[in-house]
């Protein structure tokens, strides 16, 4: 069977493939050929290398879930498993080094069968311990030697990548003996490492913000990739004029436009893929927002990338299509260096209300209303920010069409605009969605975070930082040792313990808390107190058993054990109480149960207390918290420290906003680097152009200024335009998600300045290049 179809409305595909043949020829063809493809191939892989990334990250993220299952000691069993030669025990050793959290364990295997967590070849003996390269690292430079005082065992080896996250992970594993004396409190028996955990449903909300956030960081890079596809459209135009005279007709001339076309947008995917490996491979010695991977995390989708494989070149071919639907191509040249024909409104409009129209069902729905449709809801986006790049050529026409006379700067910036305001509006284009994009979703973090977000009740200003000691641990030494340490103001000690009705399967419980007057006073309001003194505060919130538990003279147990929980039921007769009210003075929440001075606890009792410490910092002192950190360390290795805070996030909530400032970061870079190149493209086109204005006496300033003009007016309207949409879009999120419409301005106008920033910064990086092609010799030409 033939492939050749000729005839009315045939297609003959040896003539369409001649001519796509020639369209790619012409596309590197000369000197001039080969920078535009150049610099449309760099505009084109810059975009195909975010998508790339962006195709990698679900992969990225379900490795990191992955390798975090893997390790995982915890069991969430009542009773441990029988010691056998595979069991070993594990203790958390974590701590914190300035803001950086770093994961700690202590491993004792309890036979030769027991199998090590990942990354590690052996455990470590005692008085050793492996740690992850970053680790390392910190530990070896002169930065971690305050850690390095916490952390003194011997390094013997580094956990290989199977046992990390991330290419920066901060993990130690020491070696340890005696982890049998706290087993079930601070150590737990666990027979292999390693656990699938259930996914608990996301809220309908926090899967809005993750279509939002994907829509909105995903279009600038479409309409930056459309943008970088119209590169050296005027030298095109002018070359298929050649072609018309030479004997082509309109039809071909297209097809050697989209053969140029595919030329172009092929390269630019090897050039993509080229800086995707690139940034795939850098990634790997990269931390951005507390979040690193490994290269070989960062592996897309097979699908993905053949998704995005066949969308750039059709997408190249429909926009140079597209382009020169309103452009007659004669033999005698190219009809669109006359007055260009006024565009339509009717038609831009449609797309921005179709995107209402889709959103409009999810009004009001929120996280009690169902799932929001991810069709209508990622639709309806980007449909509202497709819409922003075709408004913004229109309004940019009617503005600048309307501005007058002024000095010489501004007559020349006005009057190419006036000539060419459609390039002017695709090169703010990606700026204006990314603009609107981040005002929504700013409005809608902004509404939304109080309903992830709960408040400790914490008084972050009594304490700052809180130890917790192993079991049995009185907090005498600690607060002895913490006050002598540098940059702790206060250090306020007590133990607590918890006593139950009966020896046996008990049904009353209540808290005991031990502390001096002074402490006591803090937690309750006491009628009198001296040394020897106990009380019962019978009225707190969330403790209904005290009242009818606490009673002078009954004899109540501690470590009451339980049919599947042994223990070791330590009796305690109750001695005279005395009333006392609760308050919140302290941790924020009442304090109830029984408070006991010193003096009036039996000596044999206090195994049965852990202490507790809380701290307050002279924050002049540099590093005051980690000596603090050191200083527990030496009196209790097992000792946890925790940092009070005021507020709390849902951590779905954190990862999601974490994911959106890496994303942003990414996006941002790449709109800087777009619009250079389309900034550098722009100038190389007018480069006969200033040369003859340099030639003809114009001042190099004033031509300078003309430029700044020329960017300074299209970015205004592009950002107001951007308000407006993205104001629209945030308010349309918002009551979606069931919240009040509120507007955050501190943030719009920040939005705003970044997006405003990066064009100035490109605009002045331009600038070294503008000023060499003002240049008479810039007129030569073969």
């Amino acid at each position: 069977m033939s492939t050749r179809r000729t005839g009315s409305g045939g297609v003959n595909v040896r003539q369409w493939a001649r001519d796509l043949a020639m369209g790619a020829r012409f596309a590197f063809s000369g000197r001039g050929g080969i920078i535009r493809a150049g610099l449309t191939a760099v505009g084109v892989g810059l975009g195909v290398a975010l998508l790339l990334l962006t195709t990698a990250i679900p992969n990225a993220l379900t490795e990191r879930h992955a390798r975090g299952e893997a390790r995982d000691d915890y069991t969430f069993v009542t009773v441990p498993p029988p010691r056998t030669d595979a069991t070993l025990l594990v203790a958390d050793a974590d701590t914190t080094f300035r803001a950086d959290d770093i994961r700690g364990r202590k491993l004792q295997p309890e036979g030769a069968k027991a199998v090590p967590p990942p990354g590690v070849a052996e455990f470590p003996a005692p008085g050793t311990m492996v740690v992850s390269p970053a680790l390392k690292e910190l530990l070896e430079s002169s930065e971690g030697a305050l850690l390095r005082e916490r952390l003194p065992d011997r390094i013997v080896g580094t956990i290989a990548e199977p046992g990390l996250i991330g290419s920066h992970d901060l993990v130690f594993y020491q070696g340890a003996e005696g982890l049998e004396r706290s087993l079930g409190t601070d150590s737990r028996r666990i027979d292999g490492f390693g656990r699938d955990s259930q996914t608990e449903p996301w809220d309908p909300v926090l899967l809005l913000l993750i279509l939002v956030v994907v829509v909105v960081l995903l279009m600038p890079v479409a309409v930056f990739v459309a943008a970088a596809e119209r590169f050296g459209s005027d030298g095109r135009d002018r070359r298929l004029a050649a072609l018309r005279l030479v004997g082509s007709d309109s039809r071909m001339t297209r097809r050697v436009a989209a053969g140029e076309a595919l030329a172009g947008s092929l390269l630019g995917l090897l050039v993509g893929t080229g800086f995707f490996l690139v940034a795939r491979q850098a990634a790997g010695s990269a931390e951005l927002f507390d979040l690193s991977v490994f290269p070989s995390y960062l592996n897309p989708s097979p699908l993905l990338v053949a998704v995005v494989a066949l969308l750039v070149p059709a997408a190249a071919v429909a926009v140079t299509l597209f382009a020169l639907r309103g452009v007659v191509i004669e033999p005698l040249g190219v009809v669109r260096t006359a007055r260009p024909r006024r565009r339509r409104l009717w038609w831009r409009l449609l797309l921005p209300l179709a995107g209402l129209a889709m959103l409009y069902p999810m009004l009001g729905q929120g996280s009690d209303g169902g799932e929001f449709n991810q069709y209508l809801v990622t639709g309806g986006v980007v449909l509202l920010l497709v819409g922003v790049t075709a408004l913004l050529p229109w309004i940019v026409e009617r503005f600048v069409g309307r501005l007058g006379g002024g000095p010489v700067a501004w007559q020349l910036a006005v009057r190419r605009l006036q000539l060419s305001s459609g390039t002017a509006a695709r090169t703010v284009n990606g700026i204006a969605v990314a603009v609107a994009g981040a005002i929504a979703l700013q409005m809608l973090f902004t509404g939304v975070e109080d309903d992830y977000t709960r408040s400790t009740g914490r008084d972050v200003s009594s304490v700052e930082m809180q130890v917790a000691l192993r079991d049995g641990t009185g907090p005498e030494r600690a607060v002895e040792a913490l006050a002598a340490t540098e940059g702790v103001r206060t250090a306020r000690g007590y133990s607590d313990g918890y006593i139950a009705d009966r020896a046996r399967n008990p049904e009353l419980g209540s808290s005991v808390t031990v502390a001096d007057c002074a402490l006591l006073r803090e937690v309750a309001k006491l009628p009198s107190c001296t040394d020897g003194d106990v009380f019962v505060v019978p009225d707190a919130a969330y403790d209904p058993d005290t009242g009818a538990l606490a009673e002078q003279g009954r004899t109540v147990w501690f470590d009451a054990s339980y049919d599947d929980q042994p223990g070791d039921e330590v009796p305690w007769k109750l001695p005279a109480l005395k009333r006392a009210e609760a308050s919140d003075t302290l941790t924020g929440s009442e304090w109830g149960g029984v408070l006991v001075t010193p003096k009036a606890l039996p000596a044999e009792l206090r195994p049965q207390f852990t202490g507790q410490v809380y701290l307050t910092f002279d924050r002049t002192v540099p590093d005051a918290y980690d000596l603090a950190r050191n200083a527990v360390a030496a009196v209790d290795p097992l000792a946890r420290t925790m940092m009070w805070v005021a507020e709390e996030r849902v951590q779905r909530f954190e990862t999601i906003r974490t994911g959106l400032f890496v994303g942003a970061a990414a996006v941002l870079m790449l709109i800087g680097a777009s619009l250079l190149v389309s900034q550098l493209e722009q100038l190389r086109e007018r480069k006969k152009l200033l040369s003859v204005l340099v030639a003809f006496g114009t001042r190099r300033g004033t031509l300078t200024l003309s430029v700044l003009w020329q960017t300074a007016i299209p970015i205004i309207v592009g950002l107001i335009l951007a308000n407006a949409v993205g104001l629209t879009l945030g308010a349309i999120l918002l009551r979606m998600s069931d919240t009040g419409v509120g507007v955050d301005w501190v943030s719009v106008l920040t939005m705003t300045g970044i997006g405003a920033g990066v064009v100035l910064a490109v605009t002045a990086l331009s600038l070294p290049p503008l000023l060499r092609l003002m240049r008479p010799d810039g007129l030569r030409t073969e």
